[in-house]
């Protein structure tokens, strides 16, 4: 669990934030054990209740699931359906924000494109 928490946002959305990426880079496949509260709790020295709310916000997206006396899984289809959120927010964050600065800027499409492709 390679993770530092910081002060910009809630601590309980960096625990969901950091589980979810472990999804995402294949660290936490579908069907596997997640970290419990108590060990999230412990290696970040935080109250565990907030990182119960982290897994909790998971669960209720369907992302996890809980079963019982065993702890907290990796829903099968997680993997999926955060890329899909994640492709989605990216758009929003970055693509509309810079198609509209772009705008402001005079900058072509073909331009654009050109500058991506520069990035690459």
């Amino acid at each position: 669990m390679t993770f530092i928490l910081d002060d910009s946002r809630p601590i309980f959305m960096q625990i969901a934030d950091k589980i979810e990426d472990d999804i995402i880079e294949g660290r936490l496949p579908e069907e596997s054990v997640v970290p419990s509260k108590n060990q999230f709790a412990s290696f970040y020295q935080i109250n565990p209740a907030t990182a119960a709310k982290g897994v909790n916000m998971l669960v209720d997206q369907g992302i996890l699931y809980k079963k019982r006396g065993l702890g907290m899984f990796v829903a099968p289809g997680a993997h999926a359906v955060l890329m899909e959120k994640r492709k989605e927010k990216f758009y929003e964050q970055y693509v509309v924000t810079m198609v509209k600065e772009a705008a402001k800027l005079g900058i072509t499409a073909e331009q654009l494109t050109e500058m991506i492709r520069r990035g690459e």
